[in-house]
């Protein structure tokens, strides 16, 4: 795995990306301190261990690893270790390549063509900007494939839980989980209002507000996003808290054939060949008063 990376900095940000690898930032500081689960770019091996990573052509997981659309059934590619389902997409394990950068700005594409991880051809980018102390993220896919296809983005930020970390977001609902890490059924919620350091949570939630705060004794963090849905996770054994702007439920597509939600209810996309979705997300720090 090849070692280059690209820095991105402003008003006291630092951004180190790995094109190679999986097109993730390797991580994000401000003055120093870390904003997301942070190693020094030349020292990053997996993608795993990113700050962040891209979300393409789905977000979470597909279950069991398969895929079921329109009648047929595409088996996918376990890609995650002894995990049955297939996940996070197939961006993050793909090699990117830049377009354009320069000092505060960075452009990377990657084009997949159909295969065992995913049956349709598309095309996506990805761009990265600073802005003072805002870090701004657009991510986009075009089907390349000759039939409508399903497609979803997100990102997969993990954020540093810090003494005295506390999250807050409003929401509408809260898709339950099972055993398997699949959702069964959409409760009623407000979203969250708590410290991170007791809270145990894996789930998507929608009517999201389209912002979240995240504050600690060093950092008070504004995450924002065009998206609608929103992944957390953590709980008292990780040390980061992972908030995830996405455009649609955990396994999405199979539960639209297996379940009475409509496709706008679970926010998938349905692209038209030819047809483009993007989405856009942004990451503003301060220090805390």
């Amino acid at each position: 795995m090849t070692n280059d990376f690209i820095t991105l900095s402003g008003s006291g940000l630092r951004c180190e990306v790995k094109p190679a690898l999986g097109g993730c930032i390797a991580g994000l500081w401000f003055d120093d301190v870390p904003v997301l689960r942070s190693t020094p770019a030349a020292e990053l091996a997996t993608v795993r261990l990113a700050g962040s990573y891209p979300l393409v052509p789905f977000s979470n997981r597909v279950g069991h690893a398969t895929l079921k659309w329109q009648g047929t059934s595409h088996p996918l590619v376990q890609n995650n270790g002894p995990e049955p389902h297939a996940i996070h997409g197939i961006g993050w394990q793909r090699p990117w390549e830049v377009l354009e950068q320069d000092g505060q700005v960075l452009m990377l594409a990657c084009e997949h063509r159909a295969d065992a991880a995913w049956p349709f051809a598309f095309d996506a980018s990805q761009t990265f900007c600073i802005r003072g102390d805002v870090l701004e993220l657009t991510l986009s896919m075009t089907n390349q494939s000759a039939v409508p296809a399903p497609a979803g983005l997100g990102w997969h930020p993990y954020f540093v839980k810090r003494p005295g970390s506390h999250i807050s977001f409003e929401a509408a609902g809260r898709w339950e989980m099972s055993g398997e890490k699949l959702p069964t059924h959409r409760q009623p919620s407000r979203g969250l209002d708590t410290d991170c350091a007791g809270l145990d949570v894996d789930h998507c939630f929608d009517g999201w507000g389209s912002t979240v705060l995240l504050r600690d004794e060093l950092l008070n963090t504004r995450i924002a996003s065009s998206l609608s849905r929103l992944v957390v996770f953590t709980n008292s054994t990780r040390d980061f808290v992972a908030i995830e702007p996405v455009s649609h439920v955990n396994n999405a597509v199979n539960l639209l054939q297996a379940s009475a939600a409509s496709a706008e209810d679970l926010g998938l996309e349905v692209l038209a060949p030819g047809e483009s979705m993007s989405a856009q997300m942004s990451i503003k720090v301060e220090r805390a008063p």
